[in-house]
């Protein structure tokens, strides 16, 4: 038996739409612990790692590991359906399926048909950075936007007290520096300078997906390395890790 239930739709939503940006089949795996998603995109640039603890759930059972794989726009559009104040539950059934129930006094209950995922499962990277920083999600998305006028790539320079972003192309070039106390800065960890370049239009597409679920944005990298966003999806545990590697020519 598994069943996981969330108060409201919210996280649902935002996971939905985060893994929509990736792939178009979704994997997800439960145990007694949580609910967990993994997954690359077929172009293996970028890489979503999810951890819902049970803790994140307001009810969540699960009496032995539970794999189900489903069309990510069927699980878009179902919940595209529900309210910000309808609670979410999922939960397996006696058929190939998975049952949904949206319930804010108005009661909907689907079933959706599951699929066999050809997916290879993705690892995840062991890495290490030099720069940690986190950010409100709100500046972050404002500085990718200026850079987004001159360029469709975005290079972040870290060093000890200050943050660059940088974008250049045919149309001209742009530069944004946050320092390390600004207002926006809410940690400034940088252990060595660093400078990396990746693309903004997956960035964007990962923050876009999340909406208003996360305030703040953990932002990893080294020089030459994937960047590590990380965003919480509740006050309870919930997780989203974002992977995008550097565009080559960095």
């Amino acid at each position: 038996m598994f069943l996981a239930k969330t108060a409201s739709s919210t996280e649902w939503k935002a996971i939905a739409s985060a893994v929509k940006t990736l792939v178009e089949e979704a994997t997800f795996e439960a145990n007694g612990e949580g609910l967990t998603f993994r997954a690359m995109d077929p172009s293996h640039v970028a890489l979503v790692d999810l951890a819902l603890p049970n803790s994140s759930f307001s009810s969540f059972e699960c009496d032995k590991p539970y794999k189900f794989s489903l069309r990510v726009e069927d699980l878009v559009k179902l919940v595209g359906r529900s309210e910000t104040k309808d609670s979410v539950q999922i939960s397996s059934t006696e058929e190939d399926a998975i049952a949904v129930k949206l319930s804010n006094g108005y009661t909907r209950e689907f079933t959706i048909h599951l699929i066999e995922s050809t997916a290879a499962s993705a690892p995840l990277p062991k890495l290490e950075f030099d720069a940690k920083i986190s950010l409100t999600k709100t500046i972050l998305e404002e500085v990718l936007g200026d850079i987004a006028v001159v360029s469709d790539q975005v290079s972040i320079q870290a060093t000890k007290d200050k943050l660059t972003f940088s974008g250049k192309s045919d149309v001209g070039k742009a530069e944004i520096s946050l320092a390390s106390k600004d207002a926006d800065v809410l940690e400034f960890k940088v252990g060595a300078d660093s400078k990396a370049t990746y693309s903004i239009d997956y960035v964007n597409g990962i923050l876009k997906a999340l909406g208003g679920v996360t305030d703040t944005v953990e932002l990893e990298y080294s020089t030459k390395k994937p960047l590590k966003l990380t965003m919480k999806l509740n006050d309870q545990g919930a997780k989203l890790w974002y992977f995008l590697a550097p565009r080559v020519q960095d």
